[in-house]
């Protein structure tokens, strides 16, 4: 083992890193799609209610290494074919876009729950002095909304860092991917397999520590 940490060490630690970028980039993207569409959720309009309805269930309903394979692989085939294009996306486009979409549609629903946990009484005392809905929803609702969000989102983090070990399938040098190209040099995988569960657990752990802090946090300063 401490010769595969020797001469693969660095290699491992790149690859981490790739596995964080992906992951980060990934929650940013789902963090706008998921505000989007947990307001959509939220507002009283049975058109934005059911497309928000739509999207959620379909997304939650596809595995994960079923959407990543239809981005990278059927929709750059579709557009080529019906539109004559010449398209492709890079193993961390596809991946982004396919965290972003999963991830996205539990952020909707973080959000969503937030927003309803927040007392009805707020956005009807905004109202009162005069707010427009979406002014009141961003001044008053949203702040409120978003204390209680927080550990969440950095639960979904977690899930989502996890989930790009899916992505090895697409070919992008997260992890999980390294890890099997060192195994196939190495012919090691008890050892290789046991340091990649170490850096997991160590971020992850690290993550999950950081949720429980700043749920505390946030109880506290109710």
């Amino acid at each position: 083992m401490a010769l595969i940490l020797t001469k693969y060490g660095g290699l491992l630690l790149q690859a981490m890193g790739q596995t964080l970028l992906l992951a980060l980039w990934g929650l940013f993207f789902a963090c706008i799609l998921g505000m989007i569409l947990g307001l959509m959720s939220v507002v009283r309009n049975t058109v934005c209610n059911i497309i928000a309805m739509i999207f959620v269930d379909a997304i939650r309903s596809v595995p994960m290494i079923v959407l990543a394979y239809f981005i990278f692989f059927g929709v750059p085939y579709a557009l080529n074919n019906m539109m004559g294009m010449s398209f492709t996306l890079t193993a961390l486009q596809a991946g982004t876009v396919a965290l972003a979409l999963n991830c996205g549609a539990y952020m909707a629903e973080i959000i969503r729950a937030g927003i309803q946990s927040v007392d009805k009484g707020q956005m009807e005392a905004a109202r009162s002095l005069g707010l427009p809905y979406w002014r009141a929803m961003q001044r008053v609702v949203l702040p409120q909304a978003i204390r209680t969000m927080i550990p969440s989102i950095v639960n979904q983090f977690i899930i989502t860092l996890k989930d790009t070990s899916i992505l090895s399938v697409i070919g992008f040098p997260e992890l999980v991917n390294t890890a099997k190209n060192v195994i196939a040099n190495t012919f090691k995988s008890f050892q290789v397999w046991a340091i990649v569960a170490v850096m997991y657990m160590i971020i992850i752990l690290t993550l999950s520590k950081l949720a429980k802090v700043l749920e505390r946090r946030l109880n506290r300063g109710r």
